[in-house]
């Protein structure tokens, strides 16, 4: 599938993907997509525009595209047991041989919208549901059940069975779909573009709706008129506008954003700022303190003339654990290494806040 919304619906329907392409020049664009993919793990290739547009087959894929498995088609009964638990009367809409993939995606797109159950469809004479028919569809394939069918006028007569009133769009019917009862369990059933309901299909129905025109052109899209007979039932069967109401299901996925920088703070006030910097003023005076430990701070060098008075020979240790150089090595005494010699004046041993 290809396109921005199928890709995303795709990702909300939680629809298994082996991986995504991108088109590189339009990476930016659909970083919030690949993001998502990325926390799925979900590998993401970079291929050509020309590319992507061969593989799906269509020009308009908007530079993204998902390569998913083999779609899971549902049954009969799995469309009515939908219906069963949103506790509303059955719902479903049945293509008659349709020929245009652009109809077929926007009538799965109608139908999704209008609450449908299910989709019937035939397995022959019919428009693939190809990526261009599931970018019509703005995703909306993903959220509906669809059933191919080898036999309609067959699955037809089992709907029938069922409970349901099949009825069709015809242009020279009696009755409008203002007229009709189109409430209860009902099937609408959309014609081909060229030639309509088939004969078979035709004599299962129960009965044919038409759409009143009024301006010179005598006929509708095939995916026009279905739109307006799906939305003339809604109508019928919910007059109260109660489903929008409760609207759409809650989707348990979210497209992940990109990171947003969090704003400021708002600036203190004067006061919170004089607090601020008293705080401030004692933390950097309680590091003071803890640079002039006794224990971190070396002894105060003496001249020469009392490191003799004051140490025996053979001791190399003050009292706080520093060494001294050996008289006998080659390193020089700490008095060598001023430049006025021993007789300049020392710091006392009180004024240690100036190492």
């Amino acid at each position: 599938m290809a396109g921005r919304r199928p890709v995303e619906e795709a990702f909300v329907a939680r629809r298994p993907a082996i991986r995504l392409l991108v088109v590189p020049q339009r990476r930016q664009a659909l970083e919030r997509l690949v993001l998502h993919a990325t926390n799925l793990r979900i590998p993401i290739v970079e291929v050509e525009g020309g590319t992507l547009t061969a593989v799906a087959g269509f020009d308009g894929h908007q530079g993204i595209a998902l390569v998913v498995g083999p779609r899971r088609f549902a049954s009969l009964d799995e469309i009515l047991a939908r219906s069963i638990e949103r506790a509303e009367p059955p719902f479903v809409l049945v293509l008659d041989s349709l020929e245009d993939p652009q109809n077929v995606g926007t009538l799965l797109r109608s139908a999704e919208a209008a609450g449908v159950h299910g989709i019937v469809f035939p397995t022959h004479r019919q428009a693939p549901l190809s990526p261009s028919a599931i970018k019509a569809s703005a995703g909306a394939v993903e959220h509906l059940l669809l059933c191919p069918v080898d036999d309609l006028p067959g699955a037809l007569s089992d709907l029938r069975i069922r409970g349901l009133r099949v009825v069709g769009a015809e242009a020279g019917a009696p009755l409008t779909a203002r007229q009709a009862d189109l409430r209860g369990p009902l099937a609408i059933v959309v014609g081909s573009e060229g030639q309509g309901l088939s004969p078979a299909v035709r004599r299962r129905c129960d009965f044919v709706v038409r759409i009143p025109m009024r301006g010179a052109i005598g006929s509708l899209n095939a995916a026009v008129a279905g739109s307006v007979l799906l939305f003339e039932a809604v109508a019928q069967r919910d007059p109260d506008g109660r489903a929008d109401e409760l609207g759409p299901p809650d989707s348990t996925v979210v497209l992940d954003e990109p990171a947003e920088a969090e704003p400021p703070d708002d600036p203190p006030t004067e006061a919170e700022g004089v607090t601020a910097a008293e705080g401030q003023t004692a933390a950097e005076g309680e590091g003071d303190a803890e640079l002039i430990e006794p224990s971190e701070v070396s002894a105060p060098i003496q001249s020469s003339e009392a490191a003799a008075a004051g140490s025996q020979p053979g001791e190399n240790a003050e009292p706080n654990g520093s060494s001294v150089a050996d008289p006998g090595t080659d390193e020089p005494a700490a008095n060598d290494l001023l430049p006025d010699g021993p007789g300049l004046d020392m710091p006392e041993a009180g004024n240690t806040d100036r190492v």
